[in-house]
């Protein structure tokens, strides 16, 4: 490590370091928030002028930051808000937190790392770190991020250094927290690697050092593509039970007693969110350029992309049952956002099942207490109260996402008919009214 890294480093372990953040969203906030608890100035940088509105007055976005705690590091100094990329030139060390979808054809878009490896080069100067969190495609830093920050006269892990860091935000969990969850790091050089660590170790318990950016890529899209291919295959297991008879959470509740090589999932109507939707692809497309097509995530895809549709094959059946149509009923879901506790609508089959029911027909509401208005297709919709809502009014109620604030007993004794997705009613015991997945 030469005197420009140990410099840096002395900064970092005293805490006297400026920190940048580009992306405060769901990733990005709650870093800024945790280096500005741990006593470091930071420095958020975000494009969506909006966002920015909000945060400047302490109103925060994202469910595993309250604006108490985002209030305090604005009114303490220690954080400040811009939409200026100009000001990273201030940071001593840079993390990239930026959406990275897909395209129309299910290929990455990494345009937005793209567009802030051009915002940190224009500032880049010697003794800083930069680290991308950004889920992505193996060889992205070094390929795409490292060009473009080195120089004839500028060096990595001599003059600037460069890691990767996969974020492994869970919204909403607050059992498994940033602090708590270990942080894997890989550094382009060995000196890039520590310095990541000794970033890292400041906010976090435990960090866990991988033999390179690439590895580290790597690590993120196997986790996603792991729950992808389990959450799959236990839709696909919900579908057979139907069709023999069995209750899938019954075969799952028992084979999870099994204290060894087995590992609970659970089905549902589709996944949804910044990660499962998306970044398998990656990993997809990335096989594809190396001549190899990756069966599973292929057919992982299929089967949960096909859940919303057997939802609304569902809804249609059991109104069918008892001689309601779809066209003209009157429909309830429980729930748009893609996970319980949270308000993240980003991909989320609540939004394709509302809209094919309503396609079919169907005159559908919406109670979600963490998202006040939605748009699935064509349709603008508010939610309603859920101590307002008169279940008995509608036809069908559906269960998309198991809230908290739901209250199984009430929803089971004023409905009158139910299509539980979610287990929500499960322990109450079986009600000839409601239908499971």
């Amino acid at each position: 490590m030469n005197a420009v890294a140990r410099r840096l480093e002395e900064q970092l372990q005293a805490r006297s370091a400026v920190v940048g953040v580009i992306g405060l969203g769901y990733v990005g906030l709650p870093l800024a928030v945790a280096f500005c608890r741990a006593g470091f100035r930071v420095i958020g940088v975000d494009a969506d002028r909006r966002r920015l509105d909000g945060l400047s007055r302490g109103d925060s976005p994202v469910e595993d930051v309250s604006s108490l705690a985002l209030g305090e590091c604005l009114a303490g100094g220690r954080l400040r808000v811009t939409d200026s990329p100009a000001s990273l030139g201030e940071a001593d060390a840079i993390i990239i937190c930026v959406p990275t979808p897909l395209s129309k054809s299910k290929e990455p878009d990494i345009s937005h790392i793209v567009a802030a490896g051009d915002a940190v080069a224009r500032v880049l100067r010697d003794g800083q770190l930069v680290v991308l969190e950004s889920t992505t495609y193996p060889g992205t830093t070094e390929e795409i991020l490292l060009p473009r920050f080195s120089g004839p006269a500028r060096a990595v892990g001599e003059h600037f250094f460069l890691a990767f860091s996969p974020e492994r935000v869970d919204p909403g969990n607050t059992t498994h927290t940033l602090r708590s969850i270990p942080k894997v790091v890989g550094g382009v050089t060995p000196s890039c690697k520590a310095l990541a660590q000794t970033l890292y170790a400041q906010v976090v318990e435990r960090v866990v050092p991988v033999s390179s950016p690439r590895a580290a890529e790597m690590v993120k899209l196997f986790e996603n593509v792991f729950r992808s291919v389990n959450i799959a295959l236990v839709n696909e297991l919900a579908i057979l039970c139907r069709r023999l008879g069995l209750s899938v959470w019954e075969i799952i509740g028992a084979a999870a007693t099994k204290p060894f090589g087995f590992m609970p999932f659970s089905p549902g109507p589709g996944i949804g969110g910044h990660c499962l939707p998306s970044d398998p692809h990656y990993l997809a497309w990335k096989a594809r350029l190396a001549g190899y097509e990756a069966r599973f995530i292929a057919f992982a895809d299929e089967i949960n992309g096909g859940m919303p549709r057997y939802v609304v094959e569902l809804a249609a059946d059991a109104l069918n049952a008892r001689e309601r149509s779809v066209k003209g009923s009157r429909i309830l879901a429980l729930g748009v956002a893609y996970k319980a506790g949270v308000g993240d609508v980003r991909d989320s089959p609540a939004l394709d099942i509302i809209e094919a029911l309503s396609d079919k027909g169907a005159r559908v509401d919406y109670v979600d207490p963490h998202v006040p208005e939605v748009a699935a297709g064509r349709l603008a919709l508010k939610s309603l109260a859920w101590e307002d809502a008169a279940l008995g009014d509608y036809d069908l109620v559906i269960v998309l996402t198991a809230h908290p604030e739901f209250d199984a007993r009430r929803l089971v004794s004023e409905a009158r008919l139910v299509l539980d997705t979610r287990n929500l009613t499960g322990l109450l015991g079986p009600h000839e009214h409601v239908i499971r997945l």
